[in-house]
């Protein structure tokens, strides 16, 4: 029995998607019809988190037809080696899909990247996403048109890179318009607090990862603890933090891995 919990560990909660789905209304917003968003994060492609796995991943999260598709970060875990043109090719079933948009997690390439032995910079990141036709909102907003209604999507980097910039990614957002904000750290609502958004995605937790008894997720890398996993209410706004599609060092206790269904009404 003592082999058991290890195999469990190691072998079976890491691969054991979860498809979640949620209706999130948006108060005071001209929503017409309910918008499905696919939400994915945190692919961590890495020798403990196979291709395999991020494919299922996608399978199901196209199942559900979603209308747009948002993907917030660590598509890496560092810098090892792995196929690029099979990596490309996986993550080009979602751009064919519909609309879809990026943001960049902290292991995608940067300062703190490289002060763990990742990448240093996110040029690799960056040319996947272009090869897989996935547009990166890197500080800007894009307008998506759906059918009579459209949905303003505002993006920005890393809140451990420095580079988060209010300004630039609300630029055109008037008051009125639906507003999604893609930040790979859920801390990042605390500085775009003043921003015209209506829900935060985020990913970076992995929900705790390992999930404990008495210790519970005290270990997850943000600040405010209350936004490790889930749908929670923030200031008259919301924010969704998923649990994420892989994991660092393969393992996974009490915690899913995640694929996010998000149902928007007004």
């Amino acid at each position: 029995m003592a082999g058991c919990a290890p195999a469990y560990a190691f072998g079976v909660e890491p691969n054991w998607l979860e498809r979640t789905f949620y209706r999130v209304k948006l108060p005071c917003k001209s929503l017409t019809r309910s918008v499905r968003i696919l939400h994915l994060s945190d692919f961590h492609a890495s020798p403990v988190v196979p291709f395999s796995l991020i494919e299922n991943a996608v399978s199901l999260g196209l199942d559900a037809k979603p209308d747009v598709i948002c993907l917030t970060g660590d598509f890496v875990t560092d810098a090892a080696p792995f196929d690029e043109a099979q990596y490309g090719r996986i993550l080009r079933r979602l751009s064919c899909a519909g609309p879809i948009f990026a943001t960049l997690g902290n292991h995608d390439g940067g300062a703190w990247g490289a002060s763990v032995g990742g990448l240093k910079d996110t040029g690799m990141v960056c040319a996947l996403l272009s090869s897989a036709g996935i547009p990166l909102l890197h500080n800007r907003s894009e307008i998506v048109r759906l059918r009579d209604q459209s949905l303003r999507l505002a993006g920005v980097p890393d809140l451990w890179s420095e580079q988060v910039n209010g300004d630039l990614a609300f630029a055109n957002i008037p008051a009125d318009d639906p507003a999604i904000l893609l930040a790979h750290n859920p801390d990042t609502k605390d500085v775009l607090a003043d921003r015209p958004w209506d829900l935060m995605l985020s990913g970076h937790t992995h929900g705790g990862q390992v999930v404990l008894p008495i210790l519970g997720d005290r270990f997850t890398p943000v600040r405010d603890k209350r936004f490790i996993a889930g749908l929670k209410p923030w200031n008259g706004r919301q924010v969704y933090v998923t649990r994420g599609v892989g994991s660092i060092d393969g393992v996974r206790v009490n915690c899913r891995p995640e694929v996010t269904i998000l149902d928007l009404t007004s």
